[in-house]
C-alpha cells in the first residue's frame, strides 16, 4: 500500500520541478527584458549623416543596454554622474583593457584607487566612438560598465519620458576633446 503513495509523491515532486523549469524558461526572457530592455539598441540613421541610438528605460529607471568594447560584447549603464567610463577590474581583464597609472576616484562608495585606461572602440548599435578615456576600478562589483561623461560628452543626448536618445555629432567631429 505504501508503494503507490511513494510513487505518487515522487511523480508529484518531478512534475513540480518540471513546471518550475518550464516557467523559468518561459519568463526568463521577459525578466531579462525588464532588466535590460535594450539588448539590441535601435539605431536611427537620418539623411543628414548622423547616427542616433534610442534607449528605453528599465523598470528600475535606468538605461541599461548592450554594446561592445574593442569588439567584445559588454553591458552598459548610463551614468551622467561618472566623469569617465568606469569598468570593473574583472570585466576589464576579460575585455583585454590594460591598467595605466593609478589615480584616486570618488565613487558612490567613497574614495578608491582606479587605473586610467583607453578604450580603442566603444560601439552601441551603429554608433561608434574611438579612443575613449576610461577607468578600471578594482573593487567595483558587477558586470556592467558605467557609461560616463568621457563617452557621453562626445554626443548630444535627449531624454523624453522613458526614452533616451544618444546622437552622434557631425560638426567638429575631428576636433572633439578626448
Amino acid at each position: 500500500m505504501n508503494s503507490p503513495r511513494r510513487l505518487g509523491a515522487a511523480m508529484y515532486v518531478v512534475a513540480s520541478i518540471l513546471v518550475l523549469i518550464l516557467l523559468t524558461s518561459l519568463f526568463g526572457d521577459a525578466l531579462e527584458h525588464q532588466r535590460n530592455p535594450n539588448l539590441s539598441p535601435i539605431s536611427l540613421n537620418p539623411s543628414d549623416g548622423t547616427t542616433s541610438i534610442v534607449l528605453q528605460r528599465n523598470r528600475a529607471g535606468h538605461y541599461v543596454f548592450n554594446g561592445s568594447v574593442n569588439g567584445k560584447t559588454a553591458e552598459f549603464l548610463v551614468d551622467t554622474g561618472a566623469t569617465a567610463v568606469a569598468v570593473p577590474q574583472q570585466l576589464a581583464d576579460s575585455l583585454g583593457l590594460r591598467r595605466g597609472p593609478p589615480m584616486q576616484a570618488l565613487t558612490a562608495n567613497g574614495i578608491t584607487t582606479a587605473y586610467a585606461t583607453r578604450i580603442e572602440s566603444l560601439v552601441v548599435g551603429d554608433l561608434e566612438e574611438r579612443d575613449v578615456a576610461a577607468s578600471i576600478i578594482p573593487n567595483f562589483p558587477g558586470g556592467q560598465i558605467l557609461l560616463g561623461m568621457s563617452f557621453l560628452k562626445r554626443l548630444d543626448f535627449t531624454q523624453r519620458g522613458d526614452t533616451l536618445i544618444l546622437r552622434q555629432r557631425t560638426t567638429d567631429h575631428d576636433n572633439r576633446q578626448r
